[in-house]
């Protein structure tokens, strides 16, 4: 029986070897991997072999070799799914993914490439190639199993395909960074994309409102608008969307009145809105965005507090609020963000002191507060800065320090851009900056440092760029002290009192500048080591001592490169050579004024934008090839001896022309059409020439002008009425021409409302004074006594790879105080009106009261009569009136003895009587201010009184008056605020003057009066 059982099993076990043999041959088998199809590998290499390989196309190095490089047509790699960049599916062997991103292709994709027969792709990222510009294939509309499409940086140009909304299972589709790419409806493409988790256009074009579809996608993840053009009011339900991460719709001109409240059940990651047009407050609510890490405000239109809610956002680690209206002072809250790496507060209007828990912030990198009022000038206050040891750049830049540089900042080692200009840093530059060795960039401009550079700055191997423009610095620098300063490009020793001292023949440096400012560092020739300098983009020599003809070697300095060039200020003559062509091939601006030049170079390229030669001894007329220069901007030959007429292609400037400045030279003929439509001329200034004939009616079309002198030429025409269309006209002076009628009423219903400075004197105008013109004068009803800076005309010009600020004051002649009296600088609460030397009749009005803003007011030497307006008495401002050589009646009214600012006054020659009024500022005046009135008597007269009682002093006493203005010296300048360097080149004034300034002032003027 045992031996029965025995064979029945092994019969058995016999049975089943063939059927366990065969399960594991099909077990095995299923194991081999499944070769990608024929059809596709060959359309993945027809697709390579469509483009070529440019190693310059993509962006990252390490992605080299291409991916491509890897797909072989013999070999042991002939199986697609075995490719780089290539993924199968494993069951079916189908490519259903490909990652070419950053493959070097190069070429245009054409409707017919392969690519799109790989019709089972559910991945597809082609980013950061180079596909030349051509518009995207609408093959890709095929793909419709796609769920993520990448096509960023790719190069791709024209109208986005609208077959894209067909591939209605995508998840992630980007598009971002393909400038030149245009959509016509984002409703349009995204409507089916009901799946979308990820969506990223920026910098796509699409110049319309953002949809509120938008709102609709609930799986959205990310939203990236990015300089997108778009425009309108932002759908608030975005804001709600339940998945959104990340938002941005940075530089757009879209909107929203107040950011809507936040919720903590938000999971937004990332919210940026910079370089839009939201506005209103911050909500305390966005303190809930818990999940917050990165917040950018920047450059928008916010206003009101910070909000302290934001210290809850402790997973913050950048924080941008520049370049809006917040007020108040810094949360103390904000210490709490202790995760925190970049923090800019920048042109905002905050005050008050930073808080010193700020010292809690030990992660940042990043700190900018440029601009803003805060003030410290408590040099304790600013210890917490020396514990932010990972600092690498810091910008404090235009707020009030009042301090010497601190020493906590020796702790801030890994510094390497240090910016602290227009602090008002005092005392000498500390000789620990040394020690900050990892320094590239040293900004501080426009301090009252003193003393000289300490040696050991120029220790600092890593400086690229050194910026001590407009200090009290003072010593002897010379050009052995960089020799350690291998990689030095950039330096500012300008307006100092520094000596700059170079052998005439030294290889002391071998750097190679491209930014030199050497201006009134006591220069008495062309330093010679700018010979070997070939790379010269900015050179400032103004201000120096330099005398006789400019070098021929100068011209040969940096004949590729140089774009400003700056020699104005000093006692140059002429020039070495003749010059067939002007050598300075790229420059932008020229600046040679105040030279004793008697003979100019060549006319400069056509590149040049500002061209300034005023202040010579030019003379001779000016070279038509003047017209070349189509892009000018400023054109200033004041103060010469040019004669001839203008070229008419003056004209066909004035869509780029803004200043033109012609004064004081020996043109005559008639002025130009200097007007087409759409000009942009802010200033013109033609004063002091022969000019003859009408004034051009194409001024009519100067719709930005500010100021207009014509005066001392020999025009010969009636009012010009139609410059009252001129809305931002501010100054018109056509004084001493032949200019004559009735000036009337005016005829248009703005008449110049922002006018503030008239000068008609010493013409031939007759009627009535135009009050009617003075009712329609608003700005001088109500001048801004806060508004102390000077009228300048300000605008931005790209040079040399960054921004040229330029500030050019508006200048005029005008009679002050009896005196002819040159403003090179005008202030814009001066306002004035001379009407003198006409032949104007008939009473001055009482209105002349309302005119409270003015300082200056002649109306000398007409046919005046009448009383004179006791409403003159509410001029509180006024510091000169003359009212002489008049025909005025009646007494001199005691309401003037209110007018306590009042240095000038003459009523001579008229036909006043009564008692001089005294006290205050009459007491001041001589017996020439009141001459040539037989009735009138009392001091300073020799003539008594009789039966004349003295008129009561106001009851009110001297009304006390803080607003006048200080007499600055200003200049046209420059400044180069720097690709990130920060670069200051040139010099603003600063205006603000405090209460304590204001009394001081108004206690000096009171005194100089009384004198």
């Amino acid at each position: 029986m045992a031996s029965f059982l025995c064979y029945l099993m092994s019969t058995r076990l016999l049975f089943l070897i063939p059927l366990l043999h065969a399960i594991a041959t099909n077990c095995f088998a299923s194991r081999q991997p499944v070769l990608c199809h024929d059809d596709e590998s060959s359309a993945l290499l027809q697709f390579k072999q469509s483009f070529h390989w440019n190693l310059n196309s993509g962006f990252d190095p390490s992605d080299y070799p291409p991916k491509t490089s890897s797909w072989k047509v013999e070999g042991v790699d002939t199986d697609c799914c075995s490719w780089d960049g290539v993924e199968c599916n494993k069951e079916t062997g189908h490519v259903i993914g490909l990652d070419l991103s950053s493959s070097c292709l190069y070429g245009s994709m054409l409707s017919n490439s392969s690519l799109f027969s790989l019709v089972r792709l559910q991945r597809l990222n082609l980013a950061h190639n180079y596909f030349n510009f051509s518009q995207i294939p609408s093959g890709f509309g095929h793909l419709s199993r796609l769920t993520y499409l990448n096509l960023s940086d790719s190069y791709f140009s024209g109208q986005i395909p609208s077959k894209f909304s067909k591939l209605s299972k995508l998840t992630s589709f980007d598009l971002s960074d393909n400038y030149m790419l245009h959509l016509r409806s984002l409703k349009g493409l995204v409507q089916n994309l009901t799946s979308l988790e990820d969506l990223s256009l920026r910098y796509v074009q699409i110049p319309s409102p953002v949809p509120e579809i938008l709102a609709n996608l609930s799986s959205l993840r990310t939203l990236d608008l990015t300089g997108c053009g778009m425009y309108g009011e932002f759908p608030v339900g975005i804001f709600k969307l339940p998945k959104l991460q990340v938002l941005r719709v940075d530089s757009n001109q879209v909107h929203m009145g107040n950011l809507p409240e936040f919720y903590s059940s938000s999971p937004l990651k990332s919210l940026s809105l910079w370089g839009t047009n939201f506005s209103g407050k911050l909500p305390d609510s966005i303190g809930n965005l818990n999940s917050l890490n990165e917040l950018r405000m920047g450059d928008c239109n916010f206003s009101g507090h910070i909000p302290s809610s934001l210290g809850n956002l402790t997973q913050l680690n950048l924080l941008d609020l520049s370049f809006n209206s917040f007020v108040g002072q810094i949360p103390s809250s904000l210490s709490n963000l202790i995760s925190l790496n970049y923090l800019d507060f920048s042109y905002c209007q905050l005050s008050g002191s930073i808080p010193p828990s700020f010292g809690n912030l030990t992660q940042l990198t990043f700190l900018n507060l440029c601009q803003s009022y805060i003030r410290s000038s408590n040099p304790s206050s600013l210890p917490w800065l020396g514990k932010l040891s990972k600092l690498t750049y810091l910008k404090l830049q235009g707020i009030n320090l009042t301090m010497e540089i601190p020493s906590s900042f020796a702790n801030l080692t890994q510094l390497s851009y240090l910016a602290m200009g227009g602090t008002q840093l005092m005392g000498r530059i500390p000789s620990w900056l040394a020690n900050l060795t990892q320094l590239t960039n040293l900004h501080l401009p426009f301090n009252i440092l003193q003393g000289s550079i300490p040696i050991s700055i120029f220790e600092l191997k890593k400086l690229q760029r050194l910026n001590l423009y407009s200090n009290h610095l003072s010593g002897t620098v010379t050009l052995e002290m960089f020799i350690n300063l291998k990689f030095l490009t950039s330096l500012l020793l300008s307006m100092n009192k520094i000596s700059f001292l170079t052998k005439t023949s030294t290889n002391a440096t071998q750097n190679k500048f491209e930014v030199l400012g050497l201006a009134s560092c006591n220069l008495r020739h062309f330093p010679n080591f700018l010979r070997k300098q070939d790379r010269l983009q900015w050179l400032d020599l103004s201000h120096n001592n330099i005398q006789g003809q400019i070098p021929k070697w100068v011209w040969n300095t940096s004949k590729e490169t140089l774009l400003i060039v700056n020699f104005s200020h000093n006692f140059l003559t002429g020039f070495d050579q003749h010059m067939d062509n002007f050598p300075w091939s790229q420059l932008q601006i020229l600046d040679l004024r105040s030279n004793m030049l008697q003979a100019l170079p060549q006319i400069p390229p056509p590149s040049t934008v500002v061209y300034l030669v005023a202040d010579n001894m030019l003379q001779g007329e000016v070279s038509p090839l003047i017209c070349k220069l189509s892009s000018l901007h400023s054109l200033d030959l004041s103060n010469n001896k040019f004669r001839g007429t203008l070229p008419h292609c003056l004209s066909s400037f004035s869509n780029s022309l803004s200043i033109l400045n012609l004064q004081g030279n020996n043109f005559h003929g008639t002025i130009p059409q200097l007007c087409a439509k759409g000009s942009r001329m802010k200033m013109i200034d033609m004063s002091q020439n022969q000019f003859e004939g009408l004034l051009p009616r194409s001024l009519s079309n100067c719709k930005m002008l500010e100021i207009l002198n014509l005066g001392s030429n020999q025009l010969i025409d009636v009012f010009p009425s139609w410059l009252g269309t001129l809305l931002e006209l501010r100054v018109l002076i056509l004084r001493r021409n032949g200019l004559y009628g009735a000036v009337g009423s005016p005829t248009t219903i703005f008449a110049s409302p922002n006018l503030h400075i008239l000068d008609l004197s010493s013409n031939k105008f007759t009627g009535k004074l135009p009050f009617e013109y003075f009712q329609s004068w608003k700005y001088m009803k109500k001048i801004n006594a806060e508004n102390f800076t000077y009228m300048v005309e300000f605008t931005s010009i790209q040079s040399c790879g960054f921004t040229v600020y330029q500030y050019y004051p508006y200048s005029m002649t005008i009679t002050s105080k009896g005196r002819e009296m040159m403003y090179s600088k005008i202030t814009e609460v001066f306002a004035a009106i001379d009407l003198s030397s006409n032949e104007f009749n008939g009473k001055v009005s009482e209105f002349i009261g309302n005119l409270n803003g003015l300082q200056l007011l002649n109306l000398s030497n007409n046919n005046l009569t009448g009383h004179i307006p006791l409403s003159l008495g509410e001029l509180t401002t006024l510091e000169s009136l003359d009212l002489s050589q008049n025909k005025l009646s009646g007494q001199i009214p005691w309401q003037l003895t209110q007018l306590t600012f009042l240095g000038s006054f003459n009523v001579s020659n008229n036909l006043l009587t009564g008692l001089i009024p005294h006290g205050y500022q009459f007491d001041t005046f001589e017996n020439s201010s009141f001459a040539g009135n037989l009735g009138l008597c009392g001091k300073p007269l020799s003539k008594k009184c009789e039966n004349h009682e003295q008129a009561p002093l106001p009851s009110s006493g001297i009304k006390e008056v803080q607003d006048s203005w200080f007499h600055m010296e200003f200049d046209w300048k420059i400044i180069l605020p720097g690709y990130v360097s920060g670069l200051i080149i040139g010099v603003v004034v600063g205006n603000v003057v405090t209460e304590k300034m204001r009394c001081w002032f108004v206690r000096t003027r009171r005194r100089q009066l009384k004198r």
